[in-house]
């Protein structure tokens, strides 16, 4: 259903109430990827995935080129190819979310600001060069699967 009102969103243009990301979140070893990634093939969709380990990196600003990167694949497969997709990433929580008194990085914060500024232009992702006019993508849904997802910045969720 996500999809498929992000989706309709972006062709009546009425993509101001729809959220861009959804969220699902359980215990440890529910299935949450397993049945994600079932009912993507039921529905024919080529999803784009990634996961909670390349959400860090030694060189700051590589996590949040990385989900740009990927959003902008999944966007053009939808775009080029006419197939459903999304962007996946799994066990976000992992990856960028605060458990305890861990160090929060750098790269979390760019990877938190990354998927806002998708959330606020989602037809408009840089790939890294520079912009051209013409280069609009069409809204791509962006599933994260977590186990709390409490732990993510609070704007974002």
């Amino acid at each position: 259903l996500h999809v498929v009102k992000n989706v309709m969103a972006q062709q009546e243009k009425t993509a101001r109430n729809i959220p861009l990301i959804l969220g699902i979140w359980g215990e440890k070893g529910q299935g949450k990827t397993f049945q994600l990634e079932l009912t993507c093939r039921v529905m024919g969709m080529t999803p784009v995935v990634m996961s909670a380990g390349e959400l860090e990196d030694e060189e700051a600003g590589r996590p949040g080129q990385l989900i740009r990167e990927r959003y902008r694949a999944a966007a053009n497969l939808m775009k080029r190819a006419g197939k459903m997709s999304c962007l996946i990433i799994n066990d976000v929580d992992a990856g960028v979310g605060r458990m305890g008194d861990n160090q929060y990085t750098v790269n979390c914060q760019m990877v938190m600001g990354t998927l806002m500024n998708i959330c606020d232009h989602p037809e408009r992702v840089s790939g890294g060069g520079d912009w051209l006019e013409g280069d609009t993508l069409p809204r791509t849904p962006i599933i994260v699967t977590g186990n709390d997802l409490s732990t993510l910045y609070a704007p974002l969720i």
